[in-house]
């Protein structure tokens, strides 16, 4: 994939957010997701084909605020919940599944001091990335070997490589996570992403989500002070339930990018077929117009009330699991946290069928001209078809199934 860098914005593009007050409540903020989504879906089409590392919709992003939405309002941030930022990263996947992972996965990152971190971490993070509406990446893949980490001094040096790190190129701030060389010891670690240490590979190359700028990195002799090993006093690491609440977490953030996905796949759908579907002659009861052909009329309203349905699913999850990100840290029991990663697992894998359905059946009511390149309906289920893989959606049912017949949670791992 080309590494050229798209246009950055227009003044006019800054300004335009610059002028209007900060959203102060969940409706407002969605009603500025909806803004930008807007934007992108504008030349959503040609952005997919170019494959451009997309530094002007990362911009977009940081222009709008969005990127501070879960931030401290004393630091500029919109001060909201996990649930808003579900749905405002599920607006932004309907036109661009790319970006719309690329903000989710932001989230989960900017969060990632609240799963690990100190209070005083915690405060000293949210403040530097909020103030400066700064973008997050992370280079933590667990199918990988992780990264070495030596300890020289008062500082902590970090080497190795990852076949993906999403966002990273794009980012401020990336997250890393390796093991202590000599212990059994993990540790994260936020880093700028500006840096000699951090080198991209530059070969996401895939059928889907192309602007997420997910290839491969090597972590050269980054060096981290053990202050800011998260969570880490005096050298130790003290262990809540809190902190493994960060797979559930992300694990929903792909479902709200599978259902963006899905959704814009049949609002695009639907004004293709208002405007150039056209009705079959030749079947004895002919109509004027493809919305009143009944083959057309029968499976929008079957697609639209399964996607209203997995809606359901995944806005109760979204609630479900905001109200104890957003709880006392050391509260949370592994009983909660087991049966939220059950509900976000059944929600997940409902996500994922139902959208690869949407997004292959579109075609069936949208007509044989809409497989051009350039009406672009097939980034739907490029998109979905290529991030769903991340991990076998089997494991989600088996997950959800032993809750069902043996009351059993899963166990944390690095995908539940």
């Amino acid at each position: 994939m080309s590494t050229e860098q798209t246009d950055r914005p227009t003044t006019d593009q800054k300004t335009a957010w610059s002028d209007r007050p900060t959203p102060t409540t969940a409706e407002e903020w969605l009603e500025r997701a909806a803004e930008v989504s807007a934007i992108l879906a504008v030349d959503a089409v040609e952005r997919d084909r170019a494959g451009k590392t997309p530094y002007s919709e990362v911009q977009l992003l940081k222009d709008s605020g969005l990127v501070t939405l879960l931030g401290p309002v004393e630091h500029g941030g919109g001060g909201q919940t996990w649930e808003t930022a579900y749905r405002v990263e599920r607006e932004i996947s309907k036109a661009d599944g790319s970006i719309g992972q690329l903000l989710g996965y932001h989230y989960l990152w900017a969060w990632a001091v609240r799963f690990l971190g100190t209070p005083e971490q915690i405060a000293a993070v949210e403040e530097l990335y909020t103030a400066n509406r700064y973008f997050f990446g992370g280079a933590v893949n667990p199918r990988d070997k992780d990264l070495v980490i030596t300890s020289d001094g008062d500082e902590l040096v970090f080497n190795g490589r990852k076949t993906f790190s999403t966002g990273s190129k794009v980012s401020d701030l990336t997250v890393l996570e390796g093991v202590l060389e000599g212990t059994d010891k993990h540790i994260f670690a936020i880093v700028p992403s500006a840096q000699d240490g951090i080198v991209y590979g530059d070969d996401w190359d895939n059928i889907g989500q192309r602007l997420t700028e997910s290839g491969s990195v090597r972590i050269e002799n980054v060096r981290v002070s053990w202050d800011d090993a998260a969570g880490y006093v005096n050298r130790e690491f003290r262990p809540l339930v809190y902190n493994t609440l960060n797979l559930p977490t992300i694990q929903l953030v792909f479902t709200n990018l599978y259902l963006g996905i899905a959704q814009g796949a049949l609002e695009t759908a639907a004004a293709y077929t208002r405007s150039t579907t056209r009705p079959w002659p030749y079947g004895g009861d002919n109509k004027d117009s493809a919305v009143d052909e009944w083959y057309i009329l029968e499976a929008y309203g079957d697609l639209q009330s399964k996607l209203w349905a997995v809606e359901a699913l995944v806005d109760r999850a979204g609630e479900r699991i905001s109200a104890i990100l957003h709880g006392d840290r050391e509260a949370v029991t592994a009983r909660q946290r087991g049966e939220i990663a059950v509900l976000v697992a059944a929600a997940k894998q409902r996500a994922i069928d139902t959208g690869l359905e949407v997004s292959s059946r579109i075609f069936e009511v949208t007509g044989a001209r809409a497989t051009a390149s350039s009406v672009g309906l097939d980034r739907f289920w490029r998109n979905l078809r290529t991030h769903s893989l991340h991990d076998p959606v089997a494991y989600k049912r088996r997950e959800v199934g032993r809750y069902v017949l043996l009351d059993e949670i899963p166990e944390p791992t690095w995908y539940t």
